[in-house]
């Protein structure tokens, strides 16, 4: 695991869906993101790592993470085995020069993946020298309930991971304020996946700044912080009705993270020069 120099803002493929992993790159490449985390099994042809290589030479685009398959709906990519899929997973991650690979927790029903989950994260973490950073989740809310549907737990601060990822708008979800729960990460926190919420029972990944998670205040937190993460843009643009739509979408989402993430001396302060010669400060 080799130290980072700083903080990448990379783009989820998942954040072009229905769009392909292609696509995901070809924009994250124009639009000047730094690099792409491949959601893998939503588009075929992210579980083809040869064919993603290939976008990664094409494209001169890093990619900084992997995300496991572990949706609901790939839980059949790459095997049914759960930790078949995560080894697997690092592969991938190392073939492509990723140094992440994003991981949900178990569902409550596989239990004996549940049972070991802890244990058997650390244990990937040695082996294959890839951060698994395990991602927080969120009770699936019904009316009067709440259904807790991961285990151990879908809030990973109530185990030892060493790495974790947090979600915005899982914590608004979950009902959780993003800048107390990355406190309570403390040095786990490895990677941010930046989106928003307005406190839906609905997973809504809204573009940063449209919901009502303090998104702004956490990038600013971890900017002072000296975050060296990533941090990755992974929203959802199914609703966009062109594809000019949907890159107004990524290009707040960009900017918005850029003005926000701002490491002590890094802003340019206005100057003029006097026909002396001398340098003078402008007040806004």
């Amino acid at each position: 695991m080799n130290p980072r120099t700083t903080a990448k803002i990379g783009l989820s493929t998942a954040s072009v869906y229905p769009e392909s992993t292609a696509s995901g790159f070809e924009l994250a490449a124009r639009l000047g993101y730094d690099g792409v985390e491949v959601m893998v099994g939503i588009d075929p042809l992210s579980t083809q790592i040869d064919a993603v290589r290939r976008l990664v030479d094409y494209h001169q685009l890093p990619v900084l993470a992997v995300h496991a398959p572990c949706l609901l709906i790939t839980q059949r990519v790459w095997g049914t085995d759960p930790w078949g899929k995560l080894e697997r997973s690092a592969e991938a991650a190392k073939d492509l020069g990723a140094d992440v690979v994003v991981v949900h927790p178990p569902f409550r029903w596989q239990r004996e993946y549940a049972r070991g989950f802890v244990e058997g994260i650390a244990r990937l973490e040695a082996e294959t020298g890839v951060i698994f950073a395990v991602e927080n989740m969120y009770p699936w809310r019904a009316p009067g309930k709440g259904l807790q549907a991961y285990a151990p737990s879908w809030d990973p601060t109530e185990q030892s991971y060493a790495h974790t990822t947090l979600d915005l708008s899982h914590a608004s979800t979950a009902e959780q304020d993003c800048v107390e729960l990355a406190a309570t990460m403390g040095k786990s926190l490895t990677h941010v996946h930046l989106t928003d919420g307005t406190g839906s029972a609905k997973d809504e990944h809204l573009v940063p700044g449209r919901g009502t998670q303090r998104a702004a205040d956490l990038l600013t937190a971890l900017a002072k912080q000296d975050f060296r993460g990533h941090i990755v843009i992974e929203i959802n643009t199914r609703r966009a009705a062109s594809r000019s739509e949907r890159e107004i979408d990524l290009v707040e989402s960009l900017e918005f993270t850029r003005k926000h993430f701002v490491k002590a001396g890094s802003r340019r302060t206005p100057f003029a020069v006097t026909p002396e010669g001398e340098i003078s400060e402008l007040t806004p």
